[in-house]
């Protein structure tokens, strides 16, 4: 996994596919905006070696006994002293020759490298609002302009007049927009890669991938004459993939959501064929996949919505849907007959938020449909993908269709409208809302447990070329220190709303500098990679106790902001971890809270539970100690 890697591209006889990473930037276009700064975005900087591990020694604190944070500062000494400066003099050469220092290294290790199944464990799910159809024209209906607003969007990247995001007032990076579309992750052995077909590459995609009954269509989604089709065109194409894929067919796809060196060597055995291989460069080279799906039962009362977010993150399991999709595709959208609706994305690509931004697009998009679409010409009928299975890989996708159902019925999945105050709140005692919810999950845990939890948010780096993410370690002294003070009734309503303000602001500055390209994990993950590249034995430091146990995270979290109510959910990180996202919103707060069943310890329900009753009880707290209105 940590080995030294390459660029990420593959080439597929005259579809010749551009690499994911590296100095490939689009064809800046004339008069256009959405790139025109790219180059001239900084570079992410290399934190003094000093300043990592004074941060390092902080976060640490509140997990470990003293005598286990005794013995971390005196590795942390060494190595400061030795290998620490050599790896860092590396790490500034590196960074003197590269757009980003980071970039290659996080897309192989964080993605490519890693061989869990995307399902659950990397590919988040997003569930939308549910939409008011309930039948299967509905839902051919509303797909038919979801594509259509897809390709509205698609045509603001491609143009190039997509405007540029910005955050605190400075630009951020939107090389990531360019990467959501025409682009689809492949499987290896040991090692994935990643290819994309842009607009300005040699034979452009010109159609997407439709899924129905485990069956795969090509539809082309523009004419001849290169308008992108009308509503009413995609409607009438979808209703002749409808007539045409009635009867369920083997679960191909459903090999995708296999441990990825399963699925690699599963791979290789499914391409062998000519036809299976013109099948796969076909999905490959689509622009996106839509997903047809059918309903799946919600028998529990109130569990709907999270019978929905499951449909999105990993399909149901094989008796269900986990069999009508491709989770290599980048972006597939799925809608069901029942008007559940969402998307699934592969995440080496992009984060959340340039996803959310999309879907935001297209839900507007769908609500206002234009009425003057030319219509195209020359429109091609779709056509049915085949596959050629043989015996071998009918067995591969036996074995899939187990092992997901074993993955969906250890994971356990709530979503929670928290209903009694929105963003505005945290706004109107001047406090940050991101740093607030934190803050709210990490009093969630302690009140369960007793005891502070290890914890990830991520937090933005696009300010700077090439940019991804670093980690804000949201578990904080000052956060134990509100948490443990909140279980104190000795502790006066006054002094728990400093410590509350405190904690805040406390994650609003480490915010602020992880932002600004001054967090520790990736600079920490730079020296091991380094350490192990030039053959040098990897640092105590990295085994040290304090170091395994900031990264097994009990809380894995992201805030992804959207208009609509819309969530994001994905799987927890750690076996007796929580997976939460959140969409805070102007009057409420959406969540999505994942846990596995597997562990005895973890309940996303009681966590749920848990983490409404803290949100109150800090609102509660601040309205009490400082007379604030909503």
């Amino acid at each position: 996994m940590f080995q030294r890697l390459g660029i990420a591209m593959v080439k597929q006889g005259p579809k010749a596919a551009q690499p994911i990473l590296g100095r490939y930037l689009p064809k800046i276009l004339p008069g256009t905006r959405m790139f025109s700064i790219q180059q001239q975005l900084p570079r992410l900087p290399v934190p003094s070696i000093e300043q990592t591990l004074d941060k390092y020694l902080k976060s640490v604190r509140p997990l470990l006994s003293d005598e286990e944070y005794n013995q971390t500062q005196t590795i942390v000494a060494d190595f400061a002293k030795d290998p620490g400066p050599k790896l860092q003099e590396m790490l500034l050469k590196k960074a003197e020759t590269t757009d980003n220092w980071l970039a290659d290294w996080w897309l192989h290790v964080a993605y490519l490298g890693f061989r869990m199944p995307v399902v659950i464990h990397s590919s988040p799910g997003i569930m939308f609002p549910f939409q008011d159809f309930q039948d299967e024209q509905g839902q051919l209906r509303f797909a038919a302009k979801w594509i259509s607003g897809v390709l509205s969007f698609k045509k603001l990247i491609d143009d190039q007049t997509l405007p540029i995001e910005t955050l605190g007032g400075q630009p951020l990076c939107m090389i990531q927009y360019y990467r959501i579309l025409s682009s689809c992750r492949v499987p290896g052995a040991k090692h994935d890669s990643v290819v994309q077909f842009p607009a300005d590459s040699p034979n452009p995609p010109r159609h997407i991938v439709v899924i129905r009954n485990n069956h795969f269509f090509s539809l082309d989604v523009y004419g001849q004459n290169g308008k992108p089709l009308n509503v009413d065109q995609i409607h009438k194409q979808l209703m002749r993939i409808v007539d045409k894929s009635e009867h369920p067919t083997p679960h191909v796809g459903i090999l995708t959501t296999e441990n990825r060196n399963t699925w690699g060597s599963a791979f290789k055995r499914l391409i062998k064929n000519k036809t299976n291989k013109a099948t796969i460069e076909e999905i490959q080279h689509s622009i996106f996949a839509v997903c047809l799906d059918k309903p799946m039962e919600h028998t529990e009362p109130g569990r709907r919505e999270a019978m929905s977010a499951k449909q999105m993150l990993h399909g149901g399991g094989s008796q269900w849907n986990s069999g009508n999709r491709w989770f290599d595709k980048t972006l597939q959208f799925i809608i069901g007959s029942d008007g559940a609706c969402g998307l699934n994305y592969e995440h080496a690509a992009a984060e959340g938020p340039p996803v959310a931004f999309l879907l935001d697009h297209v839900m507007d998009y769908v609500k206002n449909v234009p009425e003057d679409l030319a219509p195209a010409s020359g429109i091609a009928d779709p056509k049915k993908l085949k596959w050629d299975l043989s015996p071998d890989t009918l067995e591969d996708i036996k074995k899939a269709e187990e092992d997901i159902d074993m993955m969906v019925e250890d994971l356990s999945l709530s979503t929670l409208h928290f209903r009694g105050y929105g963003k505005d709140f945290a706004k109107s005692q001047k406090l940050p809302p991101d740093a607030f919810i934190q803050v709210a999950m990490q009093l969630a845990y302690y009140s369960l447990y007793n005891k502070p939890p290890a914890t990830y948010e991520s937090g933005s780096t696009r300010r700077f070329q090439l940019g991804r993410t670093d980690t804000i370690r949201s578990c904080t002294i000052d956060s134990t220190n509100f948490s443990k003070a909140m279980q104190d009734n000795s502790v006066s309503k006054q002094e728990k709303a400093d410590l509350l303000r405190k904690a805040v602001n406390a994650h609003r500055k480490y915010t602020t500098e992880v932002v600004s390209g001054q967090g520790i994990d990736r600079h920490l993950l730079a020296f091991k990679l380094l350490a192990v590249e030039n053959g040098m034995n990897v640092p105590e430091l990295f085994m040290d106790t304090a170091y395994t146990t900031s990264m097994n995270h009990q809380i894995s979290s992201s805030n992804v902001s959207a208009k609509t109510e819309a969530v994001l959910c994905f799987g927890p990180t750690a076996p007796d971890g929580y997976g939460v996202c959140y969409n805070p919103q102007p009057k409420q707060v959406i969540f999505a809270i994942s846990a596995f069943n597997s562990c005895k310890e973890t309940d996303s329900d009681m966590y749920a539970k848990s983490l409404a009753k803290s949100l109150t009880d800090m609102h509660d707290l601040l309205l009490q100690t400082s007379g604030s209105k909503l």
